[in-house]
């Protein structure tokens, strides 16, 4: 089986080069650029649009439609009308849940740590130990949109050094993601959310895949990652 797997497009799915064949694409969240539900509909249309016999999005924190949907003064988009949107053309959306393909167990979940006042987010601590603990020990291919402690996850601290100041990358991954990671033992961790870190690497057998699309900066230049289970 063929993983081909995209995150943190940022509405900016349709400049980015087209993902190559395979057998499921998956999406690690961050589709959209704002809380716009146009640009909810028009990526769906596009994952729908794609060749891949089957198709798997999670959310991310900028997807905060997906969590809180959009009351406003003419407006009224309800979360179920934009899962909606993916159930309808036959797409896949996790949330905090599984699916079986040809024997291939997957779990999707969209939360991150708490920054801001994103969407799908939790504290660290008893919070996200809670929160994985909800991953099933026979999870074969792990979806999230964040990633564990220290796996793919440097990035320039916040706020960013002024101009002509020496940059120093830190790990903001989850470290009750990764403890999760040691009982569970997937296979496959896919991710995104941390830009800079998007890349492929192993250890202690789970191969790890950040697949953000967008650089630190936004530009939809990063490559499409293909994992072969």
């Amino acid at each position: 089986m063929r993983l081909v797997v995209l995150s943190d497009t940022h509405s900016l799915h349709r400049k980015m080069t087209t993902p190559p064949e395979g057998d499921v694409l998956i999406h690690c969240g961050d589709f959209c650029g704002r809380s716009d539900p146009g640009q909810v509909e028009d990526f769906a249309m596009w994952m729908a649009d794609q060749p891949h016999a089957h198709k798997i999005v999670i959310a991310g924190n900028h997807d905060g439609l997906l969590e809180h949907g959009l009351r406003g003064r003419y407006v009224q988009f309800s979360v179920e009308s934009m899962e909606a949107m993916f159930s309808d053309r036959g797409l896949v959306y996790l949330k905090d849940s599984g699916i079986e393909i040809d024997g291939v167990k997957f779990w999707g979940s969209p939360w991150t740590p708490a920054f801001f006042d994103w969407s799908f987010m939790y504290e660290r601590g008893p919070e996200a130990t809670a929160q994985w603990e909800k991953i099933p020990d026979n999870t074969d291919v792990l979806i999230t949109h964040g990633p564990p402690k220290g796996i793919l996850d440097e990035c320039p601290p916040y706020p960013r050094p002024r101009e002509g100041m020496p940059t120093h990358y830190v790990h903001v991954g989850c470290g009750a993601l990764w403890r999760a990671l040691t009982r569970v033992q997937p296979k496959v961790h896919l991710f995104g959310h941390i830009h800079e870190g998007s890349g492929v690497t192993a250890k202690d057998g789970i191969q790890f895949v950040n697949a953000s699309i967008c650089t630190g900066d936004y530009r939809p230049v990063n490559p499409a990652r293909v994992v072969d289970l």
